[in-house]
């Protein structure tokens, strides 16, 4: 039988190498695989491109990864937050590359990747500097940028229950991003809160099916980005 289960954080993420393109799941903190992108930091891949909503908070969690050094790219929507305290120093500096994409453009950037749709049309920017280099066409009168589909080599991705087949729920918003990350990236990797029997979960509440799921780890209890930064914690 299928078994997707690994036995640790730093056993899931062993397989991420130099120079891979990596989707971290995440809203701000919902959704985020803290633990996971520990232990990538612990791991040691660089020249990585990083693909998130933002470029993390605090100390920890993406924040850290980008301190570390081991970000040489990220593409985001928000690079800028109340608690970003390492990105814009890294930007400025000239350590870490932003491909900027609006939230909307990002998430179909990203569906689009899964399904094997290489490019679309969409009025999103516009006339702002983030047309800049894009092709340009009118239909019926109206303007529209084409934006190509995203893939990646991995997916970082935080559940709250897996079954070993891969098969995944999520707690609210924490599903965000997570669903067509985990179908545009090569190999996702996940950690669940919890760790049910096959046959436990509902195949009606299923969000992402296993076909999508490569690596599981169980993180039982998950640490809050807002917790560790409003104790002053930092990575490593």
């Amino acid at each position: 039988m299928i078994d997707k289960r690994v036995g640790s954080v730093a056993e899931a993420v062993s397989v991420i190498k130099d120079g891979a393109t990596v989707l971290i799941g995440g809203f701000g903190e919902a959704g985020s695989p803290i633990e996971l992108i520990h232990a990538l930091i612990d791991h040691g891949a660089k020249n990585l491109t990083a693909v998130n909503n933002n470029c993390g908070n605090g100390e920890v969690g993406l924040a850290a990864l980008i301190a570390s050094g081991q970000v040489s790219k990220m593409i985001c929507s928000y690079p800028r937050s109340a608690n970003s305290m390492v990105f814009p120093d890294a930007y400025r500096s000239g350590r870490v590359a932003l491909e900027l994409v609006p939230q909307g453009t990002l998430a179909e950037r990203l569906r689009c990747g899964a399904a094997g749709i290489p490019a679309f049309y969409t009025p999103t920017a516009v006339g702002t500097p983030l047309a800049e280099g894009k092709e340009l066409r009118e239909f019926d009168g109206k303007h529209y940028l084409l934006e190509r589909g995203l893939v990646a080599d991995f997916a970082l991705i935080k559940c709250e229950r897996a079954d070993p087949l891969g098969n995944l729920t999520y707690n609210k918003t924490a599903r965000n991003f997570s669903p067509v990350m985990c179908m545009a990236a090569k190999t996702t990797i996940v950690q669940a809160r919890r760790v049910v029997e096959r046959g436990e979960i509902d195949p009606e509440h299923v969000v992402t099916p296993g076909i999508f799921v490569d690596r599981i780890v169980e993180v039982a209890d998950p640490a809050v980005e807002s917790e560790l930064i409003a104790a002053g914690r930092r990575y490593p």
